[in-house]
């Protein structure tokens, strides 16, 4: 499994009802600037009340597309059955993610394998930064940061600067951090990465924007697409993606960057209401393959406070139609600048 590649927030309302814990929080300068003071983990009321004013992506975003109404691939019914028209839906509580203000030092991050597809840091990642998977994990953060195996991707956010920070195979040493490559994406732009390049996904996608939340779930509303991973892909890559990793040419064989969505007429009315709000994101965005791994795996985010999950076994692959990719709103280019 592997690397993300794009990623663009508005904040869009007022930051002064962020009434800050001591541990986290923002106060707020006035409409559409807001003031972020300290470091604000995923799982908190605090980073729910900041996240509820953000749109991670421009309104016209890939992953904020209706594709609802979008002609089905004409290929639907062989790729479906290549990832498997009777598995079941699941979900990988996984990417977890720290927001920074725009204050937080910046630091060295020692890249390795993926260096050259990289963006040039220092980046502004804190002690606090949680490693894929954690808290759900076990086990102290401490610990966690410095041992185990895994993808171990981190997310950094900092939405005063309009900046996302995505490594992959982070790790804190006794000499600070490494990572296999990192992938810092513009919130405010549409560009996606270099064509060829990877990210932390080996789509070359984003991770954050395509992750489900709890604040979201908990509104009842999710305005975005979901990622999701495959077992095996093609040896291509379709828009908004910009990397494979297959080893096929097989077309039956999915592509990263396929859109997949839940069928209109499948019943979710029953489904408890985060698995509702999911299921509907699904039918009104879809999901991306964004990696290589288990089949019919979403991300969530690993917060305790998400229920209902088991709900989303209830559907299988038959209930996917795979869509005409979202075609490619500009060339690929650097997403940033240093």
């Amino acid at each position: 499994m592997k690397r993300p590649a794009h990623v663009l927030p508005v904040l869009c309302a007022v930051i002064a009802c962020l009434a800050a814990p001591a541990k986290a929080a923002a106060a707020d300068a006035g409409p559409g600037h807001p003031t972020l003071t300290a470091v604000v983990l995923f799982n908190t009321p605090a980073a729910d009340r900041l996240l509820a004013t953000m749109r991670l992506g421009p309104v016209d975003s890939p992953w904020h597309q209706d594709i609802s109404k979008r002609p089905r691939h004409p290929d639907s019914d062989a790729l479906i059955a290549h990832v498997g028209a009777n598995g079941h839906l699941a979900c990988n509580q996984d990417m977890g993610f720290v927001i920074v203000p725009p204050s937080q030092p910046k630091v060295a991050v020692a890249l390795g394998d993926y260096a050259s597809e990289s963006d040039p840091g220092p980046y502004p990642v804190p002690d606090a930064a949680p490693i894929e998977g954690w808290p759900l994990s076990g086990g102290s953060l401490e610990h966690i940061q410095r041992d185990g195996d895994g993808d171990r991707h981190m997310i950094v956010l900092d939405p005063i600067a309009g900046r996302l920070y995505e490594f992959y195979h982070a790790r804190r040493t006794e000499r600070g951090w490494t990572a296999a490559g990192e992938a810092t994406f513009d919130l405010t732009s549409n560009r996606l990465r270099p064509a060829g390049w990877t990210s932390s996904d080996a789509a070359g996608l984003p991770i954050l924007p395509l992750t489900v939340r709890f604040e979201e779930c908990e509104h009842g509303l999710i305005d975005h697409a979901l990622r999701f991973t495959i077992a095996r892909s093609r040896k291509a890559y379709v828009p908004p993606a910009t990397h494979s990793a297959g080893s096929t040419d097989d077309p039956t064989v999915p592509r990263m960057g396929e859109r997949f969505r839940l069928k209109a007429d499948v019943r979710i009315d029953g489904f408890p209401p985060h698995a509702r709000a999911i299921a509907q994101a699904l039918k009104t965005y879809g999901m991306l393959v964004a990696d290589n791994g288990s089949d019919w795996r979403i991300s969530v985010a690993p917060d305790s406070r998400i229920h209902g999950l088991e709900a989303l076994g209830q559907l299988h692959g038959r209930d996917f139609e795979v869509v005409l990719p979202t075609p490619a709103s500009n060339a690929p280019q650097r997403a940033v600048q240093p």
